[in-house]
């Protein structure tokens, strides 16, 4: 029988977190203003979609686990044995914090450390929330803001002059400063840069969150850096005394418009700014923070996970007018994003599934090649694809704009030795 299946899922109230747009793509109302932060879609246990089988509603992991050959597909199940992507509206109102994520290795190792030191799940000390990477791509759905990648150290290096211009050397922050410049003048020198900041005493913190608030005379003095001290000067209202509010002088500062994404590898430091967004990533909630936070800090596993090699994300767009699902290409064997922007003719669409639907404006007709029941998905609305069934090829008609999760573009049922 065709059949996919509509989606129940969790809201995360993250303090960041906008009470309009999600809310707004689902319909619904929010009376009470809360901040609607993430829709996770998908199985992992701290937020799992939930579906409804003959009347009977159950955990989709639950229904998964029924049959996973049908609905996970062969490669998929002998590979990973669960649905493999985390799928996520993200809905960034105010700054997240700057943050990075460990690689499978890395996060095999943390988790069995932490387990054996006894550590609970939900200790505010906790750094490793399971034993899996976290890659992700982050795909705008309106103008989004981020910052992503260390600099070059050139780059930093000149910013931080500018800032120097405004403290004698003998000040506690112009030794700090000073310290910074020359950290960056050595081989390796971010990572000494990172340690160096987060050492910074609070006198230190104090004088530098009231000279980055002096915005206008940084603007006055430097204008070409005038969107760092505008950011940097928003994170001091916000996070007054955290050391990360000089983030956009060592942190790449990116704009997407809608329809635009970014691919992040383990590693990377980065923080999500202002934006809504669906974003897409292997099914995994570990996060090392780096800053503008009022929460955990661990600054020696934070640099044991980092990638210190200056990182500027590519920009990947989808084409003007793409007459059929553009996929975003990403190096990832757990997860692929696709986007399709339908104008009424009937669409085919491939895969070797499973996939996640979510349709973000608009109304979507979907049925079989070999024609049969159809399913409608309206805008806000998500749905799980069996891989049984996307493997059988679906048809997709109707005026809408869509974004599918689904598995890596790699050749899953080589790895899985189906040849």
């Amino acid at each position: 029988m065709f059949q996919i299946f509509k989606l129940k899922n969790q809201v995360k109230p993250y303090g960041w977190g906008s009470p309009e747009w999600i809310p707004g793509l689902l319909g619904h109302t929010n009376p009470r203003r809360e901040p609607w932060a993430e829709l996770w879609m998908g199985v992992h246990p701290e937020g799992p979609s939930r579906v409804s089988l003959q009347g009977e509603d159950l955990l989709l992991s639950a229904l998964i686990s029924r049959d996973p050959l049908y609905y996970l597909g062969e490669a998929v199940n002998r590979i990973f044995g669960t649905l493999p992507f985390l799928y996520k509206l993200l809905a960034a109102a105010k700054p997240l914090s700057i943050q990075a994520h460990p690689s499978l290795e890395q996060a095999k190792e943390g988790w069995d450390r932490e387990n054996r030191e006894g550590l609970a799940l939900n200790a505010p000390n906790r750094n490793y929330k399971d034993a899996n990477h976290k890659p992700e791509v982050l795909c705008a759905l309106s103008p989004f803001q981020a910052m992503c990648g260390f600099r070059v150290p050139g780059e930093i290096r000149r910013r931080l002059e500018a800032l120097g211009e405004l403290f004698p050397p003998q000040r506690p922050l112009g030794m700090a400063l000073d310290k910074l410049k020359s950290a960056l003048d050595k081989p390796g020198g971010l990572k000494d840069f990172i340690r160096l900041l987060f050492s910074f005493p609070r006198e230190v913190t104090e004088e530098l969150t009231n000279g980055i608030l002096q915005r206008a005379v940084l603007e006055k003095a430097h204008p070409e850096f005038t969107d760092e001290w505008r950011l940097s000067a928003y994170f001091a209202e916000l996070y007054p005394g955290d050391p990360a509010l000089i983030a956009p002088l060592y942190l790449n500062c990116i704009n997407l418009n809608p329809g635009e994404a970014i691919y992040l590898p383990s590693g990377i430091l980065h923080a999500y700014v202002h934006g809504f967004g669906v974003e897409l990533m292997a099914n995994s909630d570990n996060v090392l923070r780096g800053g503008l936070t009022s929460k955990h800090v661990d600054v020696d596993e934070l640099v044991y996970i980092l990638n210190f090699s200056p990182f500027y994300p590519e920009i990947l767009k989808p084409p003007e007018s793409p007459t059929a699902f553009f996929s975003y290409p990403v190096p990832c064997r757990e997860f692929s994003l696709s986007c399709r922007e339908g104008r009424g003719p009937r669409a085919d669409f491939f895969g070797e599934g499973p996939f996640i639907f979510v349709v973000t404006g608009g109304k979507v007709t979907i049925e079989q090649k070999t024609p049969g029941e159809k399913w409608s998905l309206e805008k806000g609305e998500s749905a799980f694809i069996p891989a049984g069934i996307a493997a059988k090829g679906l048809s997709l008609e109707g005026t809408y704009t869509l974004y599918a999760a689904g598995v890596g573009t790699t050749d899953l049922r080589e790895e899985a030795g189906l040849w």
